[in-house]
């Protein structure tokens, strides 16, 4: 229930920032008398699109946190927190980041990084995952962690879903336009966008938003790739990870919030959509490295 009440007060959130921002911008007056004017939609694009990926980005931590009932370790109780948080600090100092925050949820088997900026991060690990994990394992994931904000992952994504959100926008309301204008060009008394306008946009908002999300998942799925060879960099070897992603694959994975999803360990079921390739291909990936190094 926290998960979807957090979820809708985010995006009101967001909906009425950017609907305040386009307003005292004025951006949001693309449709005129002398029909659309593609400057002011574009401007409404950009900031509709990279607006939204960016305060998602900006809040990802403390969303993370409530969302995935993540318990920070501020001084470890025990020697499994201390030998954690110790891992992360060893492994942020090889890959030249600040250290993250370091903490630990409930659930299946999984982790994720997330974080605005690569020295203000948070790493968390799932209690199923340390216990059904050796540690040289859980070493692999959390070095799959920090190579994903030592690469500037959660920037990238958050670029990419920028400029593909801003597609969205932009074209859906064109071709709606262009639609609205065909169905309705003997009708000399039309003052403003018909039916056509918007049940054509809603529609390509849906499907363009569709495509957008095939688009995203692939270049998540590379970067995934790249985060399994900079755990093994920063373990030294290629076989804990290996290992680590076969364990993987025999277990369960929770489920993470859909703002974490791309930045897990452990992926999804739908090919095209999911952010994580099949854990035999990142399995593969890292032998046929192996072989070849």
């Amino acid at each position: 229930m926290k998960r979807i009440a957090l979820f809708l007060m985010t995006n009101l959130a967001v909906v009425v920032v950017l609907g305040i921002v386009a307003s005292l911008l004025g951006v949001n007056r693309y449709l005129t008398a002398n029909g659309l004017n593609l400057g002011a939609l574009l401007g409404f694009a950009f900031i509709m699109g990279f607006g939204g990926a960016i305060i998602s980005l900006l809040i990802s931590k403390p969303v993370a946190k409530w969302s995935a009932g993540v318990q920070v370790i501020e001084a470890p109780r025990n020697g499994d927190e201390a030998w954690l948080v110790e891992t992360v600090r060893g492994f942020a100092e090889k890959a030249g980041i600040g250290m993250p925050e370091v903490g630990i949820f409930e659930g299946d088997p999984n982790a994720f990084a997330t974080g605005a900026f690569k020295n203000s991060a948070l790493v968390a690990v799932s209690t199923g995952l340390l216990r059904n994990m050796t540690r040289e394992e859980v070493q692999a994931v959390i070095g799959h962690e920090v190579a994903h904000i030592a690469n500037g992952d959660m920037v990238t994504m958050t670029l990419i879903q920028g400029v593909m959100n801003t597609f969205v926008v932009f074209l859906s309301r064109v071709i709606g336009y262009a639609v609205d204008s065909f169905l309705s060009r003997n009708n000399e008394q039309r003052s403003g966008p018909g039916i056509g306008y918007y049940v054509t946009t809603i529609v390509l908002d849906i499907v363009l938003g569709f495509l957008a999300a095939i688009i995203v998942a692939w270049f998540s799925r590379q970067r995934e790739f790249r985060a399994d060879a900079g755990s093994a960099q920063l373990m030294g070897q290629r076989q804990p990870m290996i290992n680590a992603l076969a364990r993987l694959g025999g277990l369960h994975p929770a489920e993470l919030p859909k703002s974490m999803q791309a930045m897990g360990i452990a992926g999804g079921i739908g090919q095209l959509f999911s952010t994580h390739p099949p854990i035999e291909e990142r399995i593969a990936a890292l032998q046929a490295a192996q072989k070849n190094g």
